[in-house]
């Protein structure tokens, strides 16, 4: 795909994914929709890839959706997503309920850091929700942005942030539609740390790296699956699939070296996938 919003580039396992259309604080398009979803399955795909960084170009992560875009919604009177008949449909097949816009995430394999390195409103919060982790620039600027537009809490958001932050938390953010910073979004849980924005991808990919040498790729994706699949489904289901993966899974290399390098107080560095 010849990509004209993202930019996609892989170093150290890790690959980046950078929303870039800095001009407009990379403000979600149709064909932007169509290219992160081509890239991210081109990083859950890959062998020489283990997270996904999540970032904008400039000095935003992402102001929502494009004003043109809107104006085609008054237009044509009625949604119009933009979107091309075929795109890439990474982490479908995991469970019925993540084959949809956004919530398809919880069915990578990958982990997945949105580095927030300036504002995000609208469906560019929802896209910073559905990545696993999250680390913002100290002053960026969030909101749910919805409501000030007539519109209602988006792809699955009312579902997702209460689950993230509780239902109190959320339900001011999701009806107020107000601006808050960072440094509250950390305060309340919705992004795991604010750090310096100079600072905001080194922290990011620090991360990372810590993931690549410390966490085997078995496990962080048994791990990632488990905690999105048990939204779903009774504690019970949740120890039985626990107990039939740990028998499974100790018998594999991996569990040798990371008991290995547990004796030898060392880092087990699983660095293949």
């Amino acid at each position: 795909m010849e990509l004209k919003t993202i930019r996609y580039e892989v170093a150290d396992q890790v690959a980046t994914i950078t929303l870039d259309r800095p001009e407009r604080l990379n403000a979600w398009t149709g064909r932007m929709h169509a290219e992160y979803r081509w890239a991210i399955d081109q990083a859950e795909v890959a062998a020489d890839v283990r997270v996904i960084v999540v970032t904008g170009a400039g000095r935003g992560f992402c102001a929502g959706a494009d004003r043109s875009a809107l104006q085609t919604h008054l237009d044509r009177g009625g949604y119009d997503s933009g979107l091309p008949a075929t795109i890439s449909t990474p982490g479908y097949g995991v469970r019925p309920e993540f084959d949809c816009d956004f919530a398809f995430h919880f069915g990578l394999s990958t982990p997945t850091i949105a580095a927030i390195n300036g504002p995000a409103a609208g469906v560019g919060l929802v896209l910073a929700c559905y990545c696993d982790l999250r680390f913002a620039a100290a002053g960026a600027k969030l909101t749910t942005a919805h409501g000030k537009l007539n519109l209602p809490a988006e792809y699955g958001l009312s579902w997702l942030l209460p689950r993230l932050i509780g239902l109190t938390r959320a339900n001011d953010l999701l009806l107020t539609s107000r601006v808050f910073l960072a440094e509250e979004a950390a305060q309340i849980g919705l992004v795991n740390a604010t750090v310096d924005g100079d600072e905001l991808l080194d922290h990011t990919y620090a991360y990372a790296a810590r993931l690549v040498a410390d966490v085997s790729p078995r496990s962080a994706a048994e791990t990632k699956r488990q905690i999105y699949t048990d939204q779903l489904r009774d504690v019970g289901a949740s120890v039985a699939e626990a107990q039939a993966l740990l028998d499974d899974m100790v018998r594999e290399p991996a569990f040798r070296r990371g008991v290995a390098a547990l004796l030898r107080k060392e880092s087990p560095h699983f660095d293949d996938r």
